[in-house]
């Protein structure tokens, strides 16, 4: 009785931490023969990175236009909050907050007037926008128009606006492209303190290193529909492949990678080592960037180019 009580009490705490849950979600644009959309069901929890990926043309971005409410028309099921999304009205755009890949900022006004006219748009308070951008490097242009800011400015200008409001669900489209190394560590520790203040999130990205240290679960998704998902560990676990990498030669250096399984009986791998002109030797742990390519039949390279 004990045991029963304690699964229904669990299935409740699931069902009331569930922020995002998808069921059989199909979307057609129209005079298109194939969905974009194709029957996905998932769901996100509260506190959690939920990444998306996949190459070009595989129904990321029409996803994320569906759960953003920029595409209102789908079959299946949305709830957001355990409210079905064609419920919520404009205090929806109060709960969720948007970072695109290209930031769409009013390049004659300021960082501070940009900060200011979209906090106009929300009931609730937004933060001070002087401190919003001392938080990722841009309080000495808090008062330059943006049309003089870099790529990488732009991106962080975005994702403070992004986050302005507290929103209680972030949607982010690669948040850290055109970012140096310093800006990208500050930008991957805002998103990660989000989650531990019980932010939802769903990240779209190529940048499997942003994966690899955020995401929760990842899914891979190819023609509309969802290929793997899972943790990334347990992701890596299936599909990936641990290799050895072994660099040797005397007079001409080559490198050589043999599949971890199997090598005690490797016969190549032991005439190299015989030959006694080893050079480096090394593991090669299983990749993301592996998953990537054998779910989605693409390599992560031209599914970048495409994006």
């Amino acid at each position: 009785m004990a045991a029963a009580a304690s699964s229904e009490q669990r299935h409740l705490w699931e069902a009331a931490s569930c922020t995002i849950r998808v069921e059989d979600l199909a979307f057609r644009y129209h005079g298109q023969d194939r969905p974009a959309v194709d029957g996905v069901s998932f769901s996100v929890t509260r506190g959690e990175i939920f990444g998306l990926l996949g190459p070009s043309g595989a129904g990321k971005s029409t996803l994320q236009r569906l759960l953003t409410r920029q595409q209102r028309r789908f079959d299946g099921t949305v709830e957001v909050l355990g409210k079905p999304l064609a419920a919520w009205g404009q205090d929806y755009f109060e709960i969720i907050g948007v970072g695109f890949e290209l930031p769409n900022h009013y390049v004659k006004f300021t960082a501070v007037e940009n900060l200011g006219f979209f906090a106009s748009l929300y009931t609730r308070k937004s933060r001070d926008p002087l401190e919003l951008l001392a938080l990722v490097g841009l309080e000495n242009a808090a008062h330059k128009k943006v049309e003089t800011f870099s790529k990488g400015m732009r991106m962080r200008l975005s994702f403070v606006r992004a986050i302005q409001h507290d929103p209680e669900i972030l949607f982010l489209d690669e948040p850290t492209a055109g970012l140096d190394p310093v800006n990208a560590r500050t930008i991957k520790r805002m998103i990660a303190d989000l989650r531990d203040a019980g932010k939802t999130i769903v990240l779209t990205t190529h940048n499997m290193n942003d994966v690899d240290q955020l995401c929760d679960r990842v899914s891979f998704m190819v023609a509309g529909r969802f290929a793997a998902l899972d943790a990334p560990e347990a992701l890596k676990a299936k599909y990936g492949r641990r290799t050895v990498r072994i660099t040797h030669g005397r007079d001409r250096v080559e490198t050589e990678e043999f599949p971890l399984e199997g090598l005690a009986d490797h016969a190549q791998f032991h005439a190299i080592l015989r030959a006694g002109a080893v050079r480096t030797l090394h593991s090669q742990e299983a990749s993301l960037d592996q998953v990537f390519s054998d779910v989605t039949g693409a390599s992560l390279g031209l599914a970048e180019e495409a994006a």
